[in-house]
Protein backbone atom coordinates (compact mmCIF):
# COMPACT_ATOMS: atom_id res chain seq x y z
CA UNK A 1 0.00 0.00 0.00
CA UNK A 2 2.92 2.24 0.32
CA UNK A 3 4.22 3.78 -2.57
CA UNK A 4 8.45 5.05 -3.03
CA UNK A 5 7.46 8.20 -1.80
CA UNK A 6 5.88 7.13 1.80
CA UNK A 7 2.42 8.75 0.37
CA UNK A 8 -0.41 6.53 0.99
CA UNK A 9 -1.94 5.49 -2.47
CA UNK A 10 -6.32 5.55 -3.14
CA UNK A 11 -6.98 2.68 -5.26
CA UNK A 12 -8.39 3.22 -8.79
CA UNK A 13 -7.49 7.04 -8.53
CA UNK A 14 -7.74 8.32 -11.79
CA UNK A 15 -10.99 6.41 -12.34
CA UNK A 16 -12.67 8.26 -8.90
CA UNK A 17 -11.23 11.67 -10.33
CA UNK A 18 -13.04 11.17 -13.50
CA UNK A 19 -16.02 10.53 -12.27
CA UNK A 20 -16.05 13.34 -9.50
CA UNK A 21 -15.73 15.81 -12.40
CA UNK A 22 -17.61 14.30 -14.84
CA UNK A 23 -20.79 13.97 -11.61
CA UNK A 24 -20.36 17.53 -11.19
CA UNK A 25 -20.54 18.58 -15.09
CA UNK A 26 -23.40 15.83 -15.68
CA UNK A 27 -25.64 17.54 -12.65
CA UNK A 28 -24.12 20.85 -13.14
CA UNK A 29 -25.82 20.84 -16.63
CA UNK A 30 -28.33 18.44 -16.49
CA UNK A 31 -30.44 20.56 -13.34
CA UNK A 32 -31.17 23.48 -15.08
CA UNK A 33 -31.28 21.40 -18.55
CA UNK A 34 -34.42 19.53 -16.38
CA UNK A 35 -36.18 22.61 -15.42
CA UNK A 36 -36.42 23.42 -19.30
CA UNK A 37 -40.16 23.85 -21.20
CA UNK A 38 -38.29 22.57 -24.08
CA UNK A 39 -38.86 18.55 -23.81
CA UNK A 40 -35.49 17.18 -25.72
CA UNK A 41 -33.64 19.78 -23.53
CA UNK A 42 -35.57 18.06 -20.21
CA UNK A 43 -35.15 14.61 -21.13
CA UNK A 44 -31.38 15.70 -21.62
CA UNK A 45 -31.21 16.87 -18.16
CA UNK A 46 -33.06 13.80 -17.32
CA UNK A 47 -30.32 11.49 -18.79
CA UNK A 48 -27.51 14.14 -17.05
CA UNK A 49 -29.25 13.47 -13.48
CA UNK A 50 -29.62 9.78 -13.82
CA UNK A 51 -25.76 9.93 -15.17
CA UNK A 52 -24.98 11.92 -12.41
CA UNK A 53 -26.37 9.54 -9.68
CA UNK A 54 -24.54 6.40 -11.63
CA UNK A 55 -21.20 8.11 -11.21
CA UNK A 56 -21.56 9.34 -7.47
CA UNK A 57 -22.76 5.36 -6.70
CA UNK A 58 -19.36 4.46 -8.32
CA UNK A 59 -17.51 7.21 -6.70
CA UNK A 60 -18.64 5.82 -2.94
CA UNK A 61 -17.77 2.09 -4.17
CA UNK A 62 -14.56 2.29 -5.65
CA UNK A 63 -13.64 4.83 -2.92
CA UNK A 64 -14.69 2.25 -0.32
CA UNK A 65 -12.11 0.24 -1.42
CA UNK A 66 -9.12 2.21 -0.04
CA UNK A 67 -11.43 3.97 3.05
CA UNK A 68 -12.02 0.38 4.46
CA UNK A 69 -8.39 -0.33 4.31
CA UNK A 70 -8.04 2.29 7.38
CA UNK A 71 -11.58 2.11 8.78
CA UNK A 72 -14.02 0.19 7.49
CA UNK A 73 -17.03 1.78 9.35
CA UNK A 74 -15.45 5.30 7.63
CA UNK A 75 -15.53 3.19 4.42
CA UNK A 76 -19.68 2.01 5.02
CA UNK A 77 -20.27 5.74 5.49
CA UNK A 78 -19.05 6.69 2.77
CA UNK A 79 -20.59 4.26 1.03
CA UNK A 80 -24.12 4.61 2.59
CA UNK A 81 -23.61 8.42 1.52
CA UNK A 82 -23.08 7.98 -1.81
CA UNK A 83 -25.92 5.40 -2.37
CA UNK A 84 -28.19 8.04 -0.07
CA UNK A 85 -27.30 10.78 -2.69
CA UNK A 86 -27.97 8.50 -5.93
CA UNK A 87 -31.14 7.74 -4.77
CA UNK A 88 -32.81 11.15 -3.24
CA UNK A 89 -31.19 13.09 -6.18
CA UNK A 90 -33.72 10.73 -8.30
CA UNK A 91 -36.49 12.22 -6.46
CA UNK A 92 -36.19 14.91 -8.67
CA UNK A 93 -38.09 13.49 -11.17
CA UNK A 94 -41.06 12.68 -8.60
CA UNK A 95 -41.80 16.50 -7.53
CA UNK A 96 -40.57 17.37 -11.35
CA UNK A 97 -38.46 19.98 -9.98
CA UNK A 98 -35.18 20.96 -8.28
CA UNK A 99 -35.76 23.92 -6.84
CA UNK A 100 -37.48 23.27 -3.61
CA UNK A 101 -36.98 19.82 -3.65
CA UNK A 102 -36.25 17.76 -0.73
CA UNK A 103 -34.67 15.10 -1.98
CA UNK A 104 -32.23 17.28 -3.41
CA UNK A 105 -31.84 18.64 0.15
CA UNK A 106 -31.51 15.37 2.14
CA UNK A 107 -29.39 14.26 -0.82
CA UNK A 108 -26.52 17.14 -0.05
CA UNK A 109 -27.14 16.91 3.73
CA UNK A 110 -26.31 13.70 3.85
CA UNK A 111 -23.69 14.30 1.36
CA UNK A 112 -21.89 16.77 3.12
CA UNK A 113 -22.59 15.01 6.73
CA UNK A 114 -20.82 12.07 5.50
CA UNK A 115 -18.36 13.25 3.47
CA UNK A 116 -16.29 14.70 6.72
CA UNK A 117 -15.31 11.07 8.40
CA UNK A 118 -14.22 10.21 4.74
CA UNK A 119 -11.77 13.63 4.31
CA UNK A 120 -10.38 13.05 7.82
CA UNK A 121 -9.66 9.54 7.27
CA UNK A 122 -7.63 10.51 4.15
CA UNK A 123 -6.01 13.63 6.20
CA UNK A 124 -5.40 11.39 9.29
CA UNK A 125 -3.56 8.83 7.10
CA UNK A 126 -1.66 11.02 5.01
CA UNK A 127 -3.76 9.49 2.11
CA UNK A 128 -3.67 13.36 0.34
CA UNK A 129 -1.45 16.36 1.38
CA UNK A 130 -2.75 17.86 4.49
CA UNK A 131 -4.08 21.47 3.30
CA UNK A 132 -6.21 19.10 0.80
CA UNK A 133 -7.99 17.16 3.96
CA UNK A 134 -7.91 20.01 6.09
CA UNK A 135 -10.12 21.78 3.03
CA UNK A 136 -11.98 18.82 2.81
CA UNK A 137 -12.89 18.81 6.17
CA UNK A 138 -14.16 22.22 6.68
CA UNK A 139 -15.78 22.55 2.72
CA UNK A 140 -17.71 19.67 4.01
CA UNK A 141 -19.07 21.24 7.45
CA UNK A 142 -19.60 24.58 5.61
CA UNK A 143 -21.87 22.87 2.70
CA UNK A 144 -23.94 20.41 5.42
CA UNK A 145 -24.52 23.04 7.96
CA UNK A 146 -25.97 25.09 4.18
CA UNK A 147 -27.82 22.44 3.93
CA UNK A 148 -28.82 22.02 7.30
CA UNK A 149 -30.58 25.86 7.50
CA UNK A 150 -32.50 24.46 4.11
CA UNK A 151 -34.60 22.77 6.89
CA UNK A 152 -35.77 25.55 8.67
CA UNK A 153 -36.32 27.46 5.50
CA UNK A 154 -33.40 29.57 5.39
CA UNK A 155 -31.73 29.64 2.04
CA UNK A 156 -28.10 29.39 2.85
CA UNK A 157 -27.04 26.76 1.05
CA UNK A 158 -26.29 28.79 -2.33
CA UNK A 159 -23.82 31.15 0.30
CA UNK A 160 -22.17 28.16 1.38
CA UNK A 161 -21.47 25.23 -1.05
CA UNK A 162 -18.70 26.87 -2.81
CA UNK A 163 -15.74 25.86 -0.33
CA UNK A 164 -17.12 21.79 -0.41
CA UNK A 165 -17.98 22.23 -4.51
CA UNK A 166 -14.61 23.82 -5.18
CA UNK A 167 -12.96 21.17 -2.94
CA UNK A 168 -14.54 18.05 -5.35
CA UNK A 169 -12.74 19.70 -8.25
CA UNK A 170 -9.30 20.31 -6.59
CA UNK A 171 -9.76 16.62 -4.86
CA UNK A 172 -10.68 14.98 -8.32
CA UNK A 173 -7.60 17.04 -10.47
CA UNK A 174 -5.08 15.80 -7.55
CA UNK A 175 -6.21 12.43 -7.93
CA UNK A 176 -5.88 12.53 -11.31
CA UNK A 177 -2.83 14.04 -11.74
CA UNK A 178 -0.83 13.31 -8.61
CA UNK A 179 -1.98 9.49 -8.30
CA UNK A 180 -1.26 8.74 -12.37
CA UNK A 181 2.31 7.96 -11.36
CA UNK A 182 1.37 4.71 -8.80
CA UNK A 183 -2.45 3.75 -9.28
CA UNK A 184 -3.54 0.41 -8.18
CA UNK A 185 -6.37 -1.61 -8.94
CA UNK A 186 -7.93 -3.88 -6.74
CA UNK A 187 -8.97 -6.70 -8.89
CA UNK A 188 -11.67 -8.96 -6.44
Amino acid sequence: MKSNSNSNQIFDARIIGTFFLFAFLAYGFGRPFFESTNNPVKYLGVLLIVANSVMVLFIGILLRKTLNLYNPLVGNIYLFTRIFEALALLTIFLSRSVSGNPGYVLAMLVLGIGSIPMCLTLLKYKIVPSWLGIWGVMGYAVFAFGYFTELFGKAWSMYLLGLGGFWEVAFAIWLIVRSSNNVKTITT
